[in-house]
């Protein structure tokens, strides 16, 4: 191995040990969240099985999109294949038109990558059941 990489790999495993590595999706602030998520709260509910304009949000991680009963999904969201997790969930709340192209969400996304982190954390909370 030679010395210059060496050093970086030595000094890339230090950083990552004391806390230095990029910050985790499950870092958000729960209640900030709750507060980007209003936005959201016209369309999605939460806290029951009710759908509304979208459909709701109750056990969303771990399921995969278009899978809501009763729900009426564009032909792209059935279709997508997609898990919902922290990453996919972050990525479709980044740019929802672009991640699944021909989907009907109406939303244009949420621009800061706090907000996403916040919103998420908050949806970790607000729909597990």
């Amino acid at each position: 191995m030679r010395f210059g990489t060496l050093v970086t790999a030595s000094v890339f495993g230090a950083l990552l040990s004391v806390g230095f590595a990029a910050p985790s999706l499950a870092a958000g602030d729960v209640a900030a969240g709750e507060k980007v998520f209003r936005k959201c709260k016209a369309c999605h509910v939460v806290n029951k099985e009710q759908n509304r304009v979208g459909p709701h949000l109750v056990g969303i991680f771990g399921r995969e999109a278009g899978a809501v009963d009763g729900f009426r999904y564009s032909k792209a969201m059935a279709a997508s294949g997609i898990v919902w997790d922290e990453e996919t969930i972050g990525a479709y709340l980044q740019d929802p038109k672009g991640y699944i192209k021909g989907n009907r969400m109406a939303f244009a996304g949420l621009k800061k990558e706090e907000d996403v982190v916040n919103v998420i954390a908050y949806l970790k909370e607000a729909t597990a059941q």
